[in-house]
Parts: structure tokens; C-alpha cells; sequence
């Protein structure tokens, strides 16, 4: 009664807002707040809304916020002692949670007060409001009198909205009420909170649950975390939908180690199966906190789960969804694609953070990839991830891109990976282009060309990928490599310009200046070059969206200028840019482009200029046959490229004046005598045409080079001043070569119109030279060879132009020519050896002077026959005193020198003269045969045992190849293969630039095709290829049996069967490089696979392989070149079938296949290698291919310790015991003069093996401790055999290569066995002491071989002293640790040992005869008692040597009755 006495009061003064509160409590129950209609402002006299309204705030209902016209601060101080100066404080309490119970009733007003007032901007509270304000509910939560009642409210409220649907009501209330206990400055009872807000997990639906999950980190304080960790982490094992949330609440709050790595092995499981649009939150919570000890191991298991594959498919599969529905919904299939690639973006993003500010991820990442072994373990992911962190951690750029060089030319990041990260992320590699364009520059400097090829690729993909500006950065830095000199990148650019000219001819068009500044260069560029350059040149400027003339202006200043110079090399580019750009002026435009008036016009305009350019160039070419052999040859690369294209108006042109100057020039009549003075009688040679009566031609080619010849003793200038061009025999076969374009051309193909020339004869001289050569002046035999040069060319290009006619008679004349070809190639060696200093005349002209300069090899050539193997022993011996390096590579030294020079004498004597070998180096004065050529290959074989017992008009029905002409084309085609198909790693590097620019010589035709069509070229040869190679193994399975198995029997044609030896060599290699081509790997070029493959398993299945499954395909191919194994003629032969298998097998490796290819390598090392002469195979290139066979062998086979342990224990004790050129019965290949290979390959391997056996753990079960002993057990044990083979071969290539790989082998044994010790010494004691007892008599031998190296003085050995004696001291203390590790330090003591020789004889110093040995003794540390007892129950001795004394020291390990 008091209280209504004073609320009378109170209320008659009129100083309380506040109405009567029984009257108020009514109201809450059943009266309605009362709402303004203008403004929405809630009118109502309860407690609730007067105190809010007196405190600050309006409340407002409908869509508008409530208004707050103080500072929030302010409203919750005003609010606080409004309460607690209530006369019913703390009753008001109640009544005012009510009132707001009551007015959040109202979906709308609930709203408002979830959501932030609304701030009144009045001329008196401008300053006092923030531009920010709190929700009404949360400003009542930071007042302690309230928060626990309205905490609980809020609570009630949220089982409310459990089923609606977010946006029903415009919001998501669940989230809202959340949201409000977030950040709160101070709860009163946290626990509690917490405790109900799990408890609402429980309950919650899914939705729900992960708005409160994720708001904890925001709600919880600090000494909460561990806790509530912990608990949400349970949440995980039973519900993986909350997988997400919970990952994105732990990794905001503070979870001890162990929980960490739970919860973060759970992350890591689900990381294949989670939704892509929650992939960054789980990788987040994986990188969050990871320690620098166990960041790698992360690292590496999350690469090994996290693929990004996974997120391309769904990105595939919408977009091709979208093109089959209507366009509404592909819209929305759009939509969908973007999102996806934004959530990739946003999973790139996280890494990048962790990356940036977690100090050790960088480092575990490179780490990671760079320990991924396996090229199949590669991804998308490595590689983005790399450029990632180029692009964040600039510390790491180095180390990047040596993980770059490393991995490219094993295979390991393919170019593939390379365009599917730009074709399916460009949208998140885009971010990475500086770091692009750096490494792209990097790479381009490289020498090694697969990582040039790579740097290149990115350049094209970068410029498909992304804007213009990236596209100009491209273009830029593609013209500076250009601009730099450096032949590799000129040419790698010069390549990279012209792709992005055919796929992106209008994007590359608006940087068009940027290619023209190239022009001020071009001095840089070689012939090959200048020949790219214009023709990008001409396309910019000749395009069908391009008329820009001032392109084409410079281009013509540039070319006119050249072409008017006397220097022959600008000349050379004037003539090779003219015709160039010709070539696309003349090009035919499209229908139409043609069909309007204006583009008649340009074309018209076109043509005016390009018969001025073309009589231009032809004028400045009259006076020099090289300028004018040029002028034909591009003029016929020209025909031959724009086949179909070029104007008919410009061909007729062209063919007009060439039919008339070949006819001219070149040819004449037939007739009985030759008018003039000729260095030799001339004489008609080589006619295949019967009818020899009236109307035969004759190629005039003796006459026309004795001409020039006598023509260089006479001045010149008389006939130049005359201005008629000069005929030269330079030009006769660049000028055939021309005509029977320009024929094919005109006629589709048929040669009726020259076939004459075919079988016409040439104006030689008589031929037989035997005995002749040496009577012949210098002069004459330079003329001679000249003679032949010219004959042979121009027989080659009568090959190239004839080589495809169906006619028989044809094919027989085709044939002839080839059979002409190689006899005057043996002719030509003949003459090459008697003209020591000779210069022949260049046949190819898009080269530079200085490249066709074989001087030196005609010089060596003659050189070597005279002076024979005494000056290269001499030399070997000079180097074996001086390069130590160089003896390790040729381990065989001056014996196996001396042997193979013999050998090359020999051989070069018994046969006639098969001038192949030779004649390699003379290349660059051949012209070059076309791949068309080798459809000749489809003739049968004729061996000349055949033509000895057939007629010879019989032989001529049957249109066959003969031995010596296969010999001919399949050394063409291994050539070409290799050149344009091996894979660029495998290539061996040039010596000096000239070298590698002589390498490029004639390929100029070839090298104008991709290496897709150049294998599809191969592939159709496959038939052919396979019929030759059964006759190979049908002819000498026949030799076999006719000798009844002995090679060099009485019978055997030792010529016919070099011969035949040579071309099964080829054949298998041409085999190999087919399928080695790094282009199957391509998918695109899966079907030419498929179809080559096919083709070797229809041998033996004839018909059954059109369905069979690509695994069954390569299995059966496998077995059809297995089954060559048993004709096989030669070693070198043995071990180009071995690698083909491989090369096969490596498609998809199996394990049986690689058992098939061990067993097949050491049937061959078991095999006795005889030559038809009765000589067994010797010389260095035996000795390079068993080194390559014997490292195939112990790579492929299951064990290799074991195969170690046979050949040293089985096969080296039988050569020891053979006579001194006596061989191991087992291993025939092992003599004494290939023992240095054996041994090599058998100490390199065995190290290498030894390296795969994984240290030693403490968490290792007894099981693996014994299995890993075992292991360890037969490898010192074949070390020990190994080592103690240098008493009986102590040569100097054995002791280098023993000091090598026993220091290795001693370093891997510290590293991977002496943990494994550690832990299993007490486990299993014996086994460790009879390994060490092993390993004591090895080191032992290694320290005597150190002292043998002093003696002798050698550096070579030398060298490997120091760093052998460091790691043995290593291990004396390494042992000593591990006895203290296992409580047995007592046991081990050290004493001196003398330093002795090879032999064991003691090595006597100045410091040991000075010292006794008990003076020795006493300078180590003075032992203790309990070590001097202990000393008397010791039984091993183990002995090693520091390398800070020139003593040895004793290190004596325990017995087993000390130990115990």
C-alpha cells in the first residue's frame, strides 16, 4: 500500500512517465499497443516503450528502424539508472522485459529491434550520434540488469523460426537473434550462455546449427576456448554436415596441439568428398597453425587429397548443359560456372594468406613438391601454387625456379599441366602474370630446351589467357628476346610469334609496331630466322584486316636495301625476306574477300608490286650462282607451301622463265663427242633409257664445271660487265628442284612433262679410279670430287622429284638412281681420302658461309687412316695424367683407346670403302631428300646373295630394294626422326656454336613441318619398316643355322653381313625414336598411337586388333619385338631392341614387362659377342652400350643387391681366374677391359639402391627393424666384395671410382642405417655386430686405398682423399654415439693403426718413425678404470681413420657378454 501511496504521488505531481502497475500488467495481458498511422512511431504507455522513449530511442513499427537520438553510450547509462533509481527497482525489472516480450510479438517491430537504429540527424545531436548504432536488443544485453532476462527471451524466441524458410519474411531471424550475442563488452554468466547455446545445437535444424557454430569464436571468452573446443569438436565425429562450420569455428579459437592434429586429420579425410563451395574453409582450418616440423608432412598429404579436377568437372558439366537448354536457363548455367570459379578463386585466396603470414607454409609447400617423385603425382595444383608463391614470397623465387628446371626435363610438368591450369583457372592465374611473365623471360635463357619449350608455352597461353594489356607485355617481351641475339631464343620466339599469328591473327594484329621495330635488328638473325620473321612480317602487313602501309613500306625499303648490297649475307636475307613476302602477297584471298570491287582493286595493286619485287630480285641475283641457287630455292619453297594458293597469274610467271633457263642452261643434246677443253675427257654416264637413237638429252655437268673451274684462273669481271647471267652447276639442282614444283603444280601432279630427265644420262668422266687417285693432281681430285658432288645432288633431287610414281618402269628407274647414289658415294669417300683441305661446293643456301667449313673433318678423316691409334694413345695418355673427371666418364683409359682406333683401322681396310660414316660430316653439301622419298621403303628387300643366284631381268621385274640402298634411306630417316621427333632432353649438346648451327643443316624442308605430321609420316611407314625388319631376322636366323650357330663360320659374307647388321640397326632405332616421341603423351595424338601400335600387333594377330583395348594393343606390340631377340646380330643392336622395348613397356609400365625387359638385358650381358672376322666386339662404343645395358639390367631387375652379389661373386671370380684375354663364363661381356664398366655401374647402383631404404624409427616394430637389417646386411656385403676387388684390378679408373662411391655409400649408411641401429641395437645385437664387423674389413680397404693414392702421387685420386676421410670419422663418432645411446659408452675405446698400401704393406711416415706407438697412445684421452675392465671382454675390432691424423684409430665395439 505504500507503493500505490507513492506512485499517487508521484503520479498527481506529474513527475513519473510511468502509468499505475497493476494497470500496467493488465495492459501487457490484454491490451494492444496503439500505432501512429503517419509515421509508424509505436505509441503505448507501458513501462517498456516510456523508458526506451525516455532513454533515447523511438520505437517504430512496419519497415522503418527505431530511431536513437543520443549516443549509445549515453543511452545505456540513461536507461541503467532509470532503473535502478525506480522507486520499484528491481521489480520494474520484470515488467520491463515483459513490455519488450510483448512488443517483439510483432514480427516487424522484432525486426527493428534486431536491426541497428537508425541515428536522428537534429540540428542539437549532429555531433552526439554515431553514424553506426547497435540494435535495440543488443544496447539492452550490455546493461547488466537486463542481459540475463533478455538472454533468455531471446533464447524462447529462437525455436520460433526453427522451420521458416530464409526471406519468407524478409529475414533470417535465427541468424538476427545469433548475431545479437556476438561481441557483447562483458556476460554475466558466459557458461550459461554457452551451455544453452550447444544445447540449441542439439536441437536445432541444420541451418540453425551452423549460424551458432560459427558465431562462438565472437561469443566465447578466452578461458572458454579450450573448452568449448573440444566439445564442438565432438560434434564433428557424429555429424559430418557440420563438418564446415565447426572448421570455420576452430580455426578462430585457441585448440591445444593434440586436438589440432585430430581435428585436422579429420579435415584432411573429407578434403576429396567436400562441397566445392566449402573447400576454402577446410583447407583454411588445415593451414591454420601448422608447426615447422610437421608443416611438410601436411603439406604433402593435403597435395596428395586436394585435386583440382574435381572442381573443373562441375564447371564442364554446366556449361555443356547450358548449351542444350534454352536461354534462360543458360543464363542460370552461367551464373552457376562463375560462382564456381569465384569459390576456386576464393580456395587460392586462402592458400595465399597462409602462405603470406604463416612463416613456414611456403617452404613445407616447395618442399612437398619438390620431394613428389612419381611424374603422375604432378598437378594443376603444384604448378599454380608454385606461381602463387613467386608472386607473394619474393625469398622464394629462386628456389622456385630451380624446382622448375628440375622437374620440366624429367616430365614431372608437362605442358599439358601448363594449359589445363590456363584453360581451367586463367580466372585465378590471371592474378599471377608478373610472375608469369618472369619465369617465362627465365626460361627462355635456359639451356636446357625443355625448359625453353616450357617458357614458350606459357608465352602462348598467357597471351590466349588474359586482356591486351597482358597480350602487349607478351608481345614485348617475346621482341626483346628477338632483339637479344641468342639464337635459341630468336628462334624459340621467332616460333612463338608465328602460333599466336595463326590462332590469334586479330588479337596480334594491334601490336603490329611492336613487331616491325624487329627490322632494326635483323643483323642478329640467321638466314632460317630472317625467313620467320618476314613471313609474320608479311602476314601482319598483307592480312585481310590490315592494310596499315606503312608496314609494308619499311618492309620493302629493308629488302631493296639488302638486295642492292655486294656483302653476300645481306644479299642472302634481302633474297629470303623478298621471296618471303612474296609469298604473302600472292596468296590467293577467300571468296569473299574477292568478290567485292575495292578488294579487286588491292589485289590488282598486290600483283604490280610483287612482279616488281620478283624482277627485282631476280636482276640483283644474275651475277652470283649461290645468290641466283637461293633465288630458285625459295622460289620452289615458295610453290611448295602455298600449294593451291598462289596466283595463277604469278606461277605462270615464274614457270615461264624457269622451263626456258633450265633447258637453256643445263641440257643438251646427246651426241657422239663434246666440244671443248675439259680437265678430264668427258664421257656419258648413267643413261637408263634403252632407245639411246635420236631425241635423247643429256644433263651437261662436266663441261659446265670445267667451265667455272678454269674460269677461276681468269679475270671474272669482263663477263659480269657484260650483264648476261652466269651459268653455274650450283644452280642445276635448285633449279630442277623449281621446275618439277612448278610442273607438279601445273599439271595436279604429273611428271609426264620432265620424265625424261629421270633416266637421261650425265656428262661425266670415267669413274674407275683404282690406282689412279694417287697420280691425279691436287687440282684434278678436287675437280673430281667436286664432279661426284654435283652428280650426287642432282641424282638426289631426281629421287625426290620421281620417288612417288606408280609406274613400274618408273619405280625400277627410281630404284637405279638409289643404287647410283650409293656407288658414287663410295667413290667420293675414296677421292675425300686423297684430298686432304678440300672444300666442296655448298648445296644448301639458307645457311651462313661459315657453317659449311669441313675442313677439319677431311683433314682428321686422312689424319686418322695415316697415323693410325699411336697419336690418340699418346693423347689419351696426356689425358688420363691431367683429367681425372674424364677417366671416370671412360673408365676403359688408354687400353680401350687404342683398341677401338685399331678396330676403325681394321674394319676401314677389310671393307672396300663404305663411305657412310665418312661422308655424315659432309651433310651440309648434300641436298636434301624430301620425306616423300621414303615410300620407297614399301619395296621388298634384295639381298646380294639373291642377285648373285637370280637372273637379272627377273630382278628387274620385281621392282626390290637392295641392301645398300635400305642402308641409304634408313640412316635418312633415323636422321630426320631424330632431329625433329627425339625428345629435346635426350639430345646430346653441341660443342660450341658452330656445332649446334651445323646440326640444323639440312633440315631446312623438314624442319617446315610440325612433328605431328612428320610421325604421321612415320606411322604410315610402319608396314614397310616391320617387312624389312622380319627379312633381317629371317636372314640371319638362315645365317645362323647355315653355320650352325657360330657367327663367324667360313660362309658368312663378313661385307654383306656388316651390311645387314647396319640396316637391322637402323631400322630398330628408327623404331625407338618413333615411338619415343614425347607427343604420344598428347591427347590429341592418342589415335595415331593407337593406330602405330596397331600395326605392330596385327603381325601377330592378323585382323584381331581392330577392337582390342590399348593395354592388350601395347601388349601384344611388346611381344612382337620380343620375339627379334634371337637374330640379333651385334651388341649395338642388342641394346637399341632393349630401349625400344622400354620406350613401349613405359606406355603403361607393367610389373611383368619390366621383368620381360631384366631378363632380356641379362641374356644379353650372358651372350658371347662375336664379328664375322671371329674378333670379339670391343672399343669404346661397346663399352658406352654395355654401360647403358648393364644400368637397364639392374634398374629393371626385382632385386638389385642380388644381382649385385651374382655378377661380383659369380662372374668376376671366373675372370679372375681366366687367362689374361679370357672372359667370365657366365658373363661373357665381363673381360678385363670391360671390368672397369661392370664395376661402375654395379658400385653407382648399389649406392643407389641403399638411398631407397627408409632411416630408421623408434616407432618401428621389431619385424621392420629385422627386414631393414637384412637389407642393410647384403648391401655392406656387397660392398665388401666390391671393395676388396681393387687388390686384384687396382687400375686407375677402378681406385677413382671405389673413393667415389665408398665415400657415398659410407654418408648413406651414416644418414638412413645408423638411426635403424639406434633403436634396434638391443633388439637385435648380433645382427648389428656382424654388420659392423662387415662394414670394419671394407673401411679398412678404403683407408688403404687413400694411402695407395698418396704414394702415387695422383690428383685425380687425390681429390676423393678428403671428403673419404671426413665421413669415416664421422662414422667412428656416429658408432660412439649410438653405443651411448644404448647405455654401452664404456665399451668403446680407440687405439692407432698403421697406414698401408693396397698390398697391405705398411706405409712408413715421418711421424711414425719418430713415434712409437705407445707415444701414440698416450696423446688420446686417458681412459677410465671401469673402460680398461671392460677392454678385456672385447672381440670385434672396428677400424676407421680421422681425418685430422695420419693414423688410423681402433674403435673396438662391445661382446655380447659385456653388453649384458
Amino acid at each position: 500500500m505504500v507503493s500505490k501511496r507513492k506512485l499517487s504521488k508521484s503520479d498527481a505531481h506529474g513527475n513519473s512517465p510511468i502509468a499505475e502497475l497493476p494497470q500496467t500488467k493488465k495492459t501487457r495481458i490484454s491490451c494492444k499497443e496503439k500505432t501512429s498511422a503517419e509515421d509508424g512511431v509505436v505509441e503505448n504507455d507501458n513501462v517498456f516503450v516510456q523508458l526506451i522513449k525516455t532513454a533515447g530511442i523511438s520505437l517504430n513499427a512496419g519497415e522503418r528502424q527505431n530511431d536513437i537520438a543520443v549516443d549509445q553510450a549515453t543511452f545505456q547509462k540513461k536507461l541503467c539508472q532509470i532503473l535502478k533509481k525506480h522507486p520499484f527497482y528491481p521489480r520494474v525489472v520484470q515488467e520491463f522485459v515483459s513490455g519488450l516480450e510483448t512488443h517483439i510479438k510483432d514480427r516487424d517491430q522484432f525486426r527493428n529491434c534486431l536491426l541497428p537504429c537508425a541515428p536522428v540527424r537534429g540540428e542539437g545531436t549532429r555531433n552526439l550520434v554515431h553514424s553506426y548504432c547497435e540494435s535495440l536488443i543488443k544496447l539492452l544485453l550490455g546493461i547488466e540488469t537486463l542481459q540475463p532476462a533478455v538472454i533468455t527471451l531471446l533464447l524462447e524466441k529462437l525455436p520460433e523460426f526453427f522451420f521458416d524458410t530464409v526471406g519468407t519474411f524478409g529475414t533470417n531471424f535465427p541468424r538476427l537473434i545469433v548475431n545479437q550475442f556476438k561481441w557483447l563488452d562483458k556476460i554475466l554468466d558466459s557458461k550459461d550462455l554457452v551451455m544453452k547455446l550447444m544445447q540449441m545445437v542439439s536441437v536445432s535444424p541444420a541451418t540453425i546449427q551452423h549460424d551458432i557454430i560459427t558465431s562462438l569464436p565472437e561469443i566465447l571468452e578466452d578461458s572458454q576456448q579450450s573448452e568449448v573446443a573440444r566439445e564442438v569438436s565432438q560434434l564433428l565425429k557424429r555429424d559430418s554436415r557440420l563438418t564446415v562450420p565447426i572448421l570455420d569455428a576452430l580455426s578462430s579459437l585457441d585448440l591445444d596441439a593434440g586436438l589440432l592434429a585430430e581435428v585436422r586429420q579429420s579435415a584432411m579425410i573429407i578434403v576429396p568428398a567436400v562441397k566445392l563451395e566449402d573447400l576454402p574453409v577446410v583447407i583454411k582450418f588445415i593451414l591454420h597453425n601448422i608447426k615447422a616440423v610437421d608443416a611438410v608432412e601436411v603439406i604433402s598429404a593435403l597435395r596428395k587429397n586436394l585435386d583440382l579436377s574435381s572442381c573443373i568437372l562441375p564447371l564442364q558439366m554446366l556449361s555443356s548443359q547450358s548449351k542444350l537448354k534454352s536461354q534462360p536457363q543458360t543464363s542460370s548455367s552461367t551464373s552457376q560456372v562463375s560462382s564456381s570459379q569465384n569459390c576456386v578463386k576464393l580456395l587460392f585466396d586462402v592458400i595465399k594468406l597462409a602462405v603470406r603470414f604463416q612463416k613456414g607454409i611456403s617452404e613445407a609447400w616447395i618442399k612437398a613438391i619438390e620431394n613428389t617423385v612419381s611424374v603422375s603425382d604432378h598437378k594443376v595444383l603444384d604448378l599454380i601454387v608454385l606461381l602463387l608463391i613467386h608472386t607473394t614470397n619474393t625469398k622464394s623465387r629462386k628456389q622456385i625456379e630451380r624446382v622448375l628446371r628440375n622437374k620440366i626435363p624429367l616430365g614431372c610438368v608437362p605442358e599439358q599441366l601448363l594449359q589445363s591450369a590456363f584453360r581451367n583457372h586463367s580466372l585465378v592465374i590471371k592474378d599471377f602474370f608478373p610472375s608469369i611473365l618472369s619465369l617465362a623471360q627465365t626460361f627462355l635463357h635456359s639451356a636446357d630446351p625443355c625448359v625453353v619449350s616450357f617458357g614458350s608455352c606459357m608465352y602462348k597461353q598467357a597471351f590466349a589467357a588474359f586482356d591486351s594489356y597482358c597480350q602487349q607485355e607478351v608481345v614485348s617481351a617475346l621482341v626483346t628476346h628477338i632483339c637479344g641475339g641468342n639464337d635459341v631464343e630468336v628462334d624459340i620466339s621467332l616460333d612463338v610469334i608465328t602460333d599466336l599469328m595463326t590462332l590469334h591473327t586479330s588479337s596480334l594484329i594491334r601490336y603490329a609496331t611492336f613487331v616491325k621495330n624487329i627490322l632494326d635488328y635483323t643483323e642478329k638473325l640467321n638466314p632460317q630466322q630472317i625467313r620467320k620473321f618476314f613471313y609474320i612480317l608479311g602476314e601482319l602487313a598483307f592480312s585481310q584486316r590490315q592494310e596499315d602501309s606503312y608496314i609494308q613500306d619499311d618492309m620493302h625499303m629493308v629488302i631493296r636495301k639488302w638486295l642492292s648490297s655486294t656483302v653476300p649475307k645481306y644479299k642472302q636475307m634481302g633474297i629470303i625476306g623478298a621471296i618471303t613476302v612474296a609469298g604473302s602477297m600472292a596468296a590467293k584471298r577467300s571468296k569473299e574477300d574477292r568478290c567485292s570491287l575495292e578488294r579487286t582493286q588491292q589485289s590488282e595493286e598486290h600483283c604490280r608490286q610483287l612482279s616488281i619485287l620478283l624482277d627485282l630480285v631476280s636482276y640483283c641475283c644474275e651475277q652470283s650462282p649461290e645468290a641466283l641457287a637461293l633465288y630458285y630455292d625459295e622460289l620452289a619453297n615458295l610453290i611448295e607451301k602455298q600449294k593451291g594458293n598462289l596466283d595463277s597469274q604469278i606461277l605462270e610467271r615464274i614457270g615461264k622463265s624457269v622451263v626456258e633457263d633450265f633447258s637453256n642452261d643445263f641440257v643438251v643434246d646427246l651426241t657422239p663427242a663434246v666440244d671443248g677443253v675439259h680437265l678430264f675427257p668427258v664421257k656419258s654416264l648413267y643413261n637408263l633409257d634403252e632407245d639411246e637413237s635420236q631425241g635423247t638429252i643429256v644433263i651437261n655437268l662436266l663441261p659446265l664445271l670445267s667451265q667455272n673451274w678454269l674460269g677461276k684462273d681468269v679475270d671474272e669481271m669482263a663477263t659480269r660487265n657484260q650483264g648476261k647471267k652466269i651459268v653455274a652447276p650450283e644452280c642445276l639442282s635448285p633449279s630442277f628442284r623449281l621446275l618439277r614444283l612448278y610442273t607438279t603444280e601445273q599439271h595436279n601432279g604429273s611428271m609426264e612433262e620432265i620424265d625424261a630427265l629421270l633416266g637421261c644420262p650425265l656428262h661425266l668422266t670415267d669413274l674407275e679410279m683404282e690406282g689412279k687417285l694417287d697420280s691425279l693432281a691436287k687440282q684434278e681430285r678436287e675437280f673430281l670430287c667436286s664432279l661426284l658432288f654435283h652428280a650426287l645432288n642432282w641424282f638426289r633431287e631426281v629421287v625426290n622429284a620421281f620417288c612417288q610414281q606408280q609406274d613400274l618402269e618408273m619405280k625400277g628407274k627410281v630404284l637405279t638412281r638409289l643404287q647410283n647414289i650409293t656407288e658414287l658415294q663410295n667413290m667420293l669417300g675414296k677421292c675425300l681420302a686423297a684430298s686432304p683441305g678440300y672444300v666442296p661446293p655448298r648445296a644448301i643456301f639458307d645457311c651462313e658461309a661459315l657453317e659449311a667449313a669441313p675442313t677439319i673433318n677431311a683433314v682428321g678423316l686422312v689424319k686418322k687412316k695415316k697415323t693410325g691409334g699411336k697419336k690418340q694413345k699418346s693423347e689419351g695418355s696426356k689425358d688420363s695424367s691431367a683429367d681425372h673427371s674424364q677417366m671416370e666418364e671412360n673408365p676403359e683409359g688408354n687400353q680401350l683407346e687404342a683398341e677401338t682406333t685399331q678396330l676403325e683401322k681394321d674394319t676401314t681396310e677389310k671393307k672396300s670403302g663404305i663411305p657412310l660414316v665418312q661422308l655424315q660430316s659432309y651433310r651440309a653439301f648434300f641436298r636434301e631428300l624430301d620425306l616423300e622419298v621414303f615410300t620407297i621403303l614399301h619395296c621388298g628387300l634384295l639381298t646380294k646373295s639373291i642377285l648373285d643366284s637370280e637372273m637379272h631381268t627377273e630382278a628387274r621385274e620385281i621392282v626390290q630394294l637392295g641392301p645398300a640402298e635400305l642402308a641409304f634411306l634408313l640412316d635418312d630417316l633415323c636422321q630426320k626422326l631424330e632431329h625433329i621427333l627425339i625428345p629435346p632432353a635426350a639430345k646430346r649438346a653441341p660443342f660450341l656454336k658452330q656445332g649446334k648451327a651445323c646440326r640444323k643443316i639440312g633440315f631446312s624442308h623438314l624442319c617446315q613441318r610440325s612433328s605431328q605430321e612428320v610421325a604421321q609420316c612415320a606411322v604410315e611407314l610402319l608396314k614397310p619398316l616391320c617387312n624389312h625388319m622380319e627379312n633381317m631376322h629371317n636372314y640371319f636366323q638362315a645365317l645362323i643355322t647355315e653355320n650352325q650357330g657360330v657367327v663367324d663360320g667360313p660362309r658368312v659374307n663378313i661385307q654383306e653381313h656388316q651390311l645387314m647388321s647396319s640396316c637391322y640397326q637402323q631400322l630398330l632405332q628408327a623404331f625407338r625414336l618413333l615411338f619415343a616421341w614425347s607427343g604420344f603423351s598428347q591427347h590429341e595424338n592418342s589415335d595415331l598411337l593407337r593406330s602405330a601400335l596397331k600395326v605392330l600387333a596385327d603381325r601377330l594377330k592378323p585382323g584381331e586388333t581392330e577392337f582390342l583395348l590399348f593395354e592388350d594393343l601395347i601388349s601384344e606390340s611388346f611381344h612382337y619385338l620380343l620375339n627379334f631377340q634371337h637374330s640379333i646380330p651385334n651388341f649395338q643392336c642388342a641394346l637399341t631392341l632393349t630401349q625400344l622395348l622400354i620406350v613401349i613397356a613405359e606406355k603403361p609400365v607393367a610389373s611383368w614387362k619390366k621383368d620381360k625387359i631384366a631378363s632380356l638385358a641379362k641374356q644379353f650381358l650372358c651372350q658371347s659377342w662375336m664379328q664375322p672376322s671371329g674378333m670379339r666386339e670391343k672399343g669404346s662404343q661397346f663399352s658406352d652400350a654395355l654401360h647403358t645395358l648393364l644400368c637397364v639390367y639392374m634398374e629393371h631387375t626385382d632385386n638389385i643387391l642380388k644381382a649385385v652379389e651374382d655378377i661380383s661373386s659369380v662372374g668376376v671370380p671366373e675372370l679372375i681366374n681366366s687367362a689374361n684375354d679370357g672372359y667370365s663364363s657366365t658373363y661373357p661381356t665381363l673381360t678385363r677391359q670391360t671390368f672397369p664398366v661392370f664395376f661402375q655401374v654395379m658400385m653407382a647402383q648399389l649406392e643407389n639402391s641403399v638411398r631407397s631404404i627408409s632411416a630408421g624409427k623408434p616407432s618401428d616394430s621389431s619385424e621392420v627393424q629385422l627386414e631393414k637389417l637384412l637389407h642393410w646386411n647384403m648391401a655392406v656385403r656387397d660392398f665388401h666384395i666390391l671393395v676388396n676387388l681393387v687388390k686384384v684390378f687396382d687400375s686407375r679408373p677402378v681406385l677413382s671410382v671405389c673413393l667415389k662411391y665408398g665415400r657415398l655409400f659410407v654418408e648413406a649408411f651414416l644418414k638412413l642405417a645408423m638411426p635403424l641401429l639406434d633403436y634396434s641395437f638391443k633388439k637385435h645385437r648380433e645382427d648389428v655386430q656382424s654388420l659392423l664387423k662387415t662394414l670394419q674389413l671394407s673401411t679398412r680397404q678404403l683407408h688403404h686405398m687413400c694411402g695407395h693414392s698418396k704414394i702415387h702421387q695422383d690428383l685425380g685420386l687425390t681429390n676423393h682423399v678428403p671428403l673419404l676421410k671426413k665421413s669415416l670419422e664421422q662414422f667412428v663418432y656416429r658408432v660412439k654415439a649410438m653405443l651411448a645411446f644404448n647405455h654401452c659408452q664404456e665399451a668403446f675405446w680407440v687405439g692407432i693403426l698403421k697406414n698401408r698400401d693396397l698390398q697391405g704393406e705398411e706405409i712408413l711416415s715421418q711421424d711414425s718413425e719418430e713415434n712409437d706407438p705407445g707415444e701414440g697412445v698416450s696423446q688420446l684421452p686417458r681412459e677410465d678404470p671401469a673402460e680398461g675392465r671392460s677392454r678385456d671382454h672385447l672381440s670385434h675390432l672396428f677400424s676407421s681413420m680421422t681425418a685430422f691424423s695420419p693414423h688410423r684409430i681402433r674403435v673396438l665395439l662391445p661382446t655380447e657378454k659385456n653388453l649384458s
